[in-house]
């Protein structure tokens, strides 16, 4: 049996600019963190001709050909590994749809579970890209390469996205008080709100595509709030990159009428009312989780749950996808 994990992430600035149809144009910048919300995939031999595939729905099929879910089809297809005689599940610390990064978590840590079956020992910076090429170019899904990359990694890290498409990527330079400090006072809040992210990017990536003036604006604004953001960060300065990342939400919140809506708008404005010196609504927009930096936890605390949120609390991951049991 053969277990492996990758976990979620918070954007911490940027987000957005990891699109290919905006980093191959302008080149982008993403500031992400790895929390401890894990998606696990198990993988093992069963006793039977035929393979077992277990996620939200259970397939049974003898060719890699008869796999409905695309990434799973895919992943096996570019490992070569026949799903015959194999059995496959996934589990999630977070439910999918909540803006967390759940599906490059899901194929980053599929991967390294098949690449394990096969005695390979694939590079983080390789098995991000297998899971960008999966999803992007032959799952054809709206969606940007910081997810993959993150969870590879792990840790709280900047990645560059070059124009042809070569990622570089840099550990965020903390100090230990500044990290303590940043990982005890971001609180994230679940919504009760699912969706998927693809119709909010799917529109997104068209109006880059067209070259929407507006879009391209907002999104080069961004990713100058990313650099400031990680300037910020860097400096210890906490205070500023609160307020930072409440201007990015006053700016993300333009690319797209359904990022948001006025029950987020509300618990917004009640967390800032309550102590949240900034946040924003984590992933592509539409529902998720509401993250807020505060340094008043217990009073933002309250007001959160008054508001019928439930909290999720949760520490930094600096191992990123990993293999975590193997027999």
């Amino acid at each position: 049996m053969i277990i492996t994990r990758s976990p979620s992430r918070i954007s911490l600035g940027g987000g957005g600019t990891d699109l290919p149809s905006y980093y191959r144009q302008h080149g982008g910048f993403v500031m992400s963190a790895a929390i401890d919300k894990y998606v696990y995939i198990t993988l093992h031999h069963n006793f039977f001709d035929e393979g077992i595939i277990k996620y939200s729905q259970t397939e049974r099929v003898q060719r890699v050909e008869e796999i409905r879910h695309p990434l799973i089809r895919e992943a096996l297809i570019l490992t070569g590994v026949p799903p015959a005689g194999l059995e496959i599940a996934s589990m999630s610390d977070i439910p999918a749809g909540t803006g967390l990064g759940s599906s490059g978590s899901f194929t980053t840590a599929l991967l390294e579970a098949l690449h394990t079956h096969n005695k390979s020992i694939v590079p983080k910076q390789e098995l991000a890209e297998q899971a960008c090429h999966i999803e992007i170019d032959l799952a054809k899904e709206p969606v940007g390469k910081q997810d993959q990359y993150i969870a590879a990694f792990g840790g709280i890290t900047c990645f560059e996205f070059r124009s042809d498409d070569r990622v570089q990527v840099s550990p965020l330079r903390l100090s230990s008080e500044a990290l303590a400090n940043l990982e005890d006072n971001l609180l994230l809040f679940f919504t009760g709100i699912t969706r998927s992210a693809s119709e909010i990017l799917a529109d997104q990536d068209r109006r880059t595509r067209s070259m929407d003036q507006d879009m391209i604006d907002n999104l080069h604004f961004v990713k100058e709030l990313g650099y400031q953001s990680r300037s910020a960060l860097e400096a210890g300065d906490l205070r500023k990159f609160a307020e930072l990342m409440h201007v990015h939400w006053e700016h993300k919140k333009k690319r797209s009428r359904a990022m948001t809506s006025s029950s987020i708008d509300e618990h917004y404005e009640r967390a800032r009312a309550n102590g949240a010196l900034g946040g924003k609504l984590i992933g592509a927009g539409g529902g998720g989780f509401l993250m807020f930096y505060t340094e008043d936890k217990t009073r933002l605390r309250r007001a959160m749950r008054s508001e019928g949120l439930r909290e999720v609390r949760f520490r930094f991951d600096f191992q990123g996808t990993a293999v975590v049991a193997q027999s």
